[in-house]
């Protein structure tokens, strides 16, 4: 028996090494590289500022001098950041659970099982993406009031108990990749959908869940308006509305040393768990791209 097809198969299939180094993939690094500056820019003049003497926060000179670590400690002893970072983190770890939850719970039906009117009641739910949050802002709100959630933290993750249309979408291109016959093994075996749901479906969409993650830990994280139409007391600000509205506290008018470093300290968060979940955050972005 001839080797050659094998041989030849082998070839084809072997991992191939990295791209040869094309002027036009030149070209495309170095616009990346401009643009991934552009982007930098803007950040490294805020971690410069925050280091900089009051004085000196709009100086032109890129390197502090000196070095004002001290605006750090600074933002804790004269502001109420440490309180702001303990509010936002409550609103943002409930707020993630629901919504990742829920949304995987709905979305979950509509890639695996068969049921009537499932493609209307799926295109309903994206149809709610085209409705912006402004034309319900006001309904929600005297809802809120008649409930008592005016000036508490409900109302700013409780929602999230109902999914998002976005998620849903997300999760269930996602499921759609996973093969059926995963399912079909449990259901033989005795197991119900939960179960299935549960310990087999919910560990292979990790990717995607963790992408769900860091989107609404960042949708959370730096939600403004939100907390601005629901708070009224200081001690229940959260992070973003806390470092917006302490440049009008007494004593702290256009002390924008401080300003400069609660943003960065605000920042940090973002950027580690980001860098943490990079692979996984990438792989769901483009598992969400799977056609159905």
């Amino acid at each position: 028996m001839s080797t050659q097809p094998i041989a030849r198969r082998l070839e084809t299939t072997a991992p191939k090494g990295r791209p040869r180094l094309t002027p036009a993939r030149a070209l495309v690094y170095l616009c990346l590289a401009v643009l991934a500056a552009a982007f930098l820019v803007p950040f490294l003049w805020m971690i410069s500022a925050s280091l900089k003497p009051l004085n000196e926060v709009f100086s032109p000179a890129i390197v502090p001098h000196p070095v004002m670590w001290s605006n750090y400690v600074n933002v804790f002893q004269q502001t109420q950041f440490a309180l702001w970072v303990f509010n936002s983190a409550v609103v943002t770890v409930l707020a993630v659970v629901a919504v990742a939850l829920s949304s995987a719970i709905v979305a979950y039906p509509f890639a695996k099982l068969n049921f009537p009117l499932k493609g209307a009641l799926f295109g309903l739910i994206l149809a709610t993406m085209l409705l912006p949050g402004e034309v319900t802002m006001v309904p929600v709100f005297l809802i809120w009031r008649k409930l008592g959630g005016i000036n508490t933290l409900f109302p700013l993750w409780v929602p999230n108990l109902f999914g998002s249309a976005f998620y849903i979408f997300l999760l269930r291109q996602f499921y759609l990749t996973i093969p059926n016959d995963l399912k079909e093994a449990a259901l033989v075996d005795g197991a119900s959908h939960f179960r299935v749901f549960w310990s087999i479906m919910l560990p292979l969409v990790r990717p995607a869940m963790l992408t769900v993650i860091l989107f609404e830990f960042v949708a959370k994280w730096n939600d403004y308006l939100t907390p601005l139409i629901y708070l009224n007391d200081p001690n229940k600000y959260t992070l973003a509305l806390g470092v917006a509205s302490f440049l009008k506290a007494p004593g702290l008018e256009s002390r924008w040393d401080l300003w400069m470093a609660a943003s960065v300290l605000m920042t940090l968060p973002e950027i580690i768990i980001f860098f943490l979940a990079q692979r996984q955050f990438i792989e769901g972005i483009a598992a969400g791209a799977v056609k159905a």
